[in-house]
């Protein structure tokens, strides 16, 4: 089956934190499961490089636009592939091949009846010289009160026009910016409106914020938007008397799964029609800050390209991370920052404790006192312990050879099933589940070795000894590709010590095996890590 699995595009506008890694890496996991079952996986996500935010930092630091973008481009591209991310195609928005997609995608989309031309008034800010993007002005909101930006209000989740705010000023100076008449290409969204109710009700298992979010979207009134901008920095409009106007950045960031996956089906020499087609299913994987963009703007913009794009089928939405208690603030340099982190710690260790912990289906906080128990108590002591203690024993005695044995009638029936279960619960994005069952069966592995004594029984029973022993083996070959999604590194160490070609089905090693040198897959945190860690945050607000 073709699969496609769209991980949020993160903005090159600044590096990458502990809560950009929760929200994205279930991705990672998804995709690498559907590549052990043999599916044809096309995993791509990109650098979001245009827009207004890129531009005005590259004006601080007297730098081109291109030179910020390209430079956290490259820092993200290093810490996706320490923390073993598997993306078929990494690209960026400034790439040729993603530029002349969206424009061939955007001359088709003004050629339907859902795009229109209007003359609307748009901020701009005398003081910095610069046409401003809706966020970039703030105010009031005329709805509750309370401070909004220009295109939401976060306090009662209001979707605004930077005109409508009360007292509104320019984010970046301050200052009162001014409403000057400009004429942009719309698309007329709120003639899908039964188009789009009807798909976000066809997915009644997608998760609470999802559905919550879009029926509240289209509750409230879909907005007409914008697709053009008054800007410098951007992709040009293909459209005649367009030529000092860029595609807004929503209207072409979003194309990027479709851009990049065209890409990768010539590099293969398949098929882009079929991938994207009745017979593929798609995953779309980010934070719940980019719900939206993923079930209303980018569906909106597949039905009225009228190509037959096929819609977003599984969104994997996270809730938000928090730090110690407190909210993540780039401003204030309050978070994790991902290139601080990799090199410190072990890759499967964070993908451990943010798959374990992580803000899945509800908010949750990442906490250095929890990572440190969870990577010693369950990371290192559960697993990485069963694992040490039986590949030794097999070395010290049995000359590294694994050894004759029954297969365990319970142990065989329960490894059959939990591929099927935990398989079932990862393609729902259910990975806090999938995860938590596969390490029952860790617990169990200790809980069987530790009840059958092979310590003891080496000495006045060898076949028991070599049974336990066996067992212990095929359970380790099971873990190993069970745990490979989420902990890839440690996962391919133990494939290599054991000569396995994983699949997603249940494993058997050969007694006999010849065991090559093997180690241990954790090293034991210092508590002081703790504090060391804390300490290089600000203090809190």
């Amino acid at each position: 089956m073709k699969i496609l699995i769209g991980g949020a595009w993160p903005y090159a506008n600044g590096s990458l934190h502990i809560g950009h890694l929760a929200g994205l890496l279930p991705a990672d996991i998804i995709a690498r499961y559907h590549r052990l079952k043999g599916d044809d996986v096309y995993f791509v996500s990109g650098s979001d490089c245009y827009g207004t935010p890129v531009a005005i930092r590259a004006k601080t630091e007297n730098r081109t636009p291109e030179e910020i973008s390209n430079g956290y481009h490259r820092e993200f591209c290093d810490c996706f592939e320490k923390l073993g991310f598997s993306f078929d195609r990494y690209g960026k928005t400034t790439d040729e091949t993603h530029i002349s997609f969206v424009q061939d995608f955007h001359k088709k989309l003004y050629q339907s009846p859902y795009v229109t031309e209007r003359t609307v008034p748009q901020a701009y800010c005398e003081t910095c010289g610069t046409w401003l993007a809706d966020r970039f002005v703030h105010g009031i909101c005329p709805n509750c009160g309370n401070s909004a930006r220009g295109d939401q209000c976060d306090a009662c989740g209001r979707v605004l026009e930077p005109e409508s705010l009360i007292d509104p000023v320019c984010s970046l100076c301050g200052n009162t910016p001014v409403f000057r008449e400009s004429t942009h290409l719309f698309i007329e969204i709120s003639k899908l409106e039964k188009e789009l109710r009807d798909y976000i009700n066809s997915h009644p298992k997608w998760r609470k914020n999802a559905i919550a979010f879009g029926n509240r979207y289209i509750d409230e009134g879909l907005r007409d938007r914008a697709i053009t901008r008054d800007l410098s920095w951007g992709i040009d409009v293909p459209k005649t008397g367009y030529e000092d106007k860029k595609i807004y950045i929503w209207a072409e960031n979003v194309l990027g799964y479709l851009s990049q996956s065209h890409a990768v089906c010539q590099e293969r020499g398949t098929d882009f029609q079929k991938l994207w087609g009745t017979d593929a299913k798609h995953y779309y994987v980010h934070g719940k800050d980019n719900i939206p963009f993923h079930i209303i703007i980018l569906p909106a913009l597949l039905l009225a390209n009228g190509s037959g794009y096929h819609l977003p089928d599984e969104i994997i939405s996270s809730e938000y991370l928090t730090l110690e208690g407190n909210k993540i603030s780039t401003s204030r340099n309050y978070a994790i920052w991902l290139k601080d982190i990799v090199d410190r710690y072990h890759p499967d260790s964070l993908r451990y404790y943010l798959t374990a912990s992580g803000p899945e289906k509800r908010d949750a906080d990442f906490s250095w006192e929890e990572f440190y128990h969870h990577h010693n108590g369950e990371l290192l002591g559960a697993y990485g312990n069963f694992v040490n203690r039986n590949l030794s024993f097999v070395q010290k005695y049995f000359d590294g050879l694994i050894p004759d044995g029954t297969p365990d009638e319970y142990l065989t029936v329960r490894t059959e099933d939990i591929f099927a279960s935990t398989g079932s619960r990862i393609e729902k994005g259910a990975l806090k589940e999938a995860l938590g069952e596969i390490f029952e069966l860790v617990r169990y592995g200790n809980k069987y070795f530790d009840t059958n004594k092979p310590w003891k029984t080496r000495n006045n029973d060898i076949l028991s000894c070599r049974n336990t022993i066996y067992n212990c083996i095929q359970l380790i070959a099971n873990l190993a590709v069970l745990l490979s999604p989420i902990l890839p590194f440690s996962s391919q160490t133990v494939c290599q010590w054991l000569d396995l070609k994983p699949h997603w089905e249940r494993q058997t090693i050969k007694s006999g095996t010849q065991l090559p040198p093997t180690g241990i897959l954790f090293e034991r945190l210092d508590k002081k890590i703790i504090e060391e860690e804390r300490s290089r945050l600000p203090a809190k607000e």
